[in-house]
């Protein structure tokens, strides 16, 4: 059997909000986005974190982007999510949902 990889629910957030950014996915909108759809308040320090680790691992690239005169002249580093990244998305995905299966019965009584 081939080794997957998997993600975990926080790395995930940070890989989807960089896909639904696009181009322009760089630390503040990516904070946000998280924030704004999941709810979730996100320190820059776990972020900046998460990034580094992601990048480590191949599942995002990044790159300085131009200088703006709103920053003063300094550059934003633009992400982006790697090949390896969608595939270990893809995989968290399938696992999440093959687990999920079959549960609708257990979780609607919980209701």
């Amino acid at each position: 059997m081939i080794e997957k990889t998997f993600l975990g629910e926080f790395e995930q957030m940070v890989l989807l909000a960089i896909l639904r950014i696009g181009d322009e996915a760089y630390a503040v909108p990516i904070r946000g986005e998280i924030e704004e759809r999941a709810e979730r308040r996100v320190s820059r320090g776990a972020l900046y974190t998460t990034l580094e680790r992601l990048e480590a691992k191949g599942f995002v690239e990044s790159a300085m982007g131009s200088p703006t005169p709103e920053r003063g002249g300094r550059s934003r580093r633009i992400y982006a999510v790697a090949a390896p990244g969608l595939e270990a998305l893809e995989n968290s995905r399938a696992a999440m949902a093959n687990l999920w299966q079959g549960l609708d019965s257990v979780t609607d009584e919980s209701r």
